[in-house]
């Protein structure tokens, strides 16, 4: 078992602006990753020197990066989805897919389906192939309780690829059916959400992070817990996990070191911990093991992260934030 008391950095890469996602090939080291620069890029992270081939650009930032195939899907602020052939660097196809800021692009198991969620607060659902739309998923308010805009800021899809999970800035979570994009079940984690009446008339928090159980059974919930004062990220760590086809929340794992954001979620192939990335300032790595309910290792890392994928074997993690690309090993 890779266990996180083993966690070791073993790649630390310095790259321009900030990296806001990263997707990963499965069976190999290679990731895609993109950001503040407008540019997607591949790269093989085992390489004793990683170079990062430049295969596309949009002209704001891009948010939102998947891997389906050989073929690399970005989506930007401006809401455009582009398709990219990651061997020839050539684009493929670009569409004007959303009406705001796509927040996340997520490519479905087996590689054959896009997700993609905007600020518009539409989630949809592509043909990988093609670029035809299957689905519209509409679920989330556009505007908060308070009357002012929402923001959709995660999905992911269950390992099996029959379910897609969205979640919004109120707390406000839907689970599909990715078959035929109807809702097939909502949960709500409105501690995740902070309005603040009185200094500024003004939101922070959201559901950051969903990410599936490899069975299926749960679904992590990660953010901020309640924010004192509205103009920082003053708010601890928040992971919830529902077991969502009952609707009932399981664990709460309300931080007790840490400030920020968690903005990214994501389980070991087998089911052993749950880790999650993000910061406020600085940045961290929380592990979490469900079965025991309680906190395996809390990492402080230079510096603020946006993203973390596990490898097929669960003994490596590819994580990037703020001017970095970092690689960690746990090997026994």
């Amino acid at each position: 078992m890779s266990s996180p008391d083993s966690l070791k950095l073993v790649k630390d890469i310095s790259r321009p602006g900030a990296i806001f996602c990263l997707a990963r090939w499965p069976g190999t080291t290679r990731v895609a990753v993109a950001g503040s620069d407008f540019k997607v890029y591949a790269a093989d992270l085992e390489q004793a020197k990683p170079e990062f081939a430049e295969i596309g650009s949009h002209t704001s930032y891009v948010t939102g990066v998947a891997v389906a195939g050989d073929n690399v899907v970005s989506g930007a602020y401006d809401g455009k989805l582009s398709w990219w052939d990651a061997g020839k660097r050539t684009q493929i196809r670009s569409l004007e897919a959303h009406s705001k800021w796509i927040r996340a692009v997520e490519a479905s198991p087996d590689g054959n389906a896009i997700a993609s969620i905007a600020d518009d607060m539409v989630g949809r659902v592509w043909d990988a192939a093609s670029g035809k739309l299957l689905h519209e998923l509409r679920g989330h308010a556009e505007q908060t309780p308070h009357n002012y805009p929402s923001m959709l800021y995660a999905i992911a899809w269950s390992p099996d690829g029959r379910h897609l999970a969205t979640g919004d800035k109120v707390g406000h979570i839907v689970v599909w059916d990715a078959a035929t994009g109807q809702q097939v079940k909502t949960l709500e984690a409105p501690v995740m959400y902070t309005w603040d009446p009185v200094q500024r008339r003004h939101s922070i928090g959201g559901i950051r992070s969903l990410a599936f159980s490899p069975d299926g059974t749960h679904l992590a919930v990660g953010g901020m817990g309640k924010v004192g004062n509205i103009d920082h990220l003053e708010g601890k760590t928040r992971v919830e996990v529902f077991d969502w086809q009952k609707g009932e929340r399981t664990h709460e794992f309300p931080g007790d070191q840490f400030k920020g954001i968690v903005n990214r979620l994501a389980f070991h192939p087998q089911g052993d911990w749950l880790v999650g990335a993000g910061g406020a300032n600085n940045g961290f790595l929380l592990f979490f093991d469900l079965k025991a309910n309680k906190v395996l290792r809390q990492e402080k890392v230079n510096p603020h992260l946006h993203t973390v994928a596990a490898n097929d074997a669960g003994d490596a993690l590819y994580v990037a934030g703020f001017g970095k690309v970092l690689m960690y090993e746990m090997k026994d």
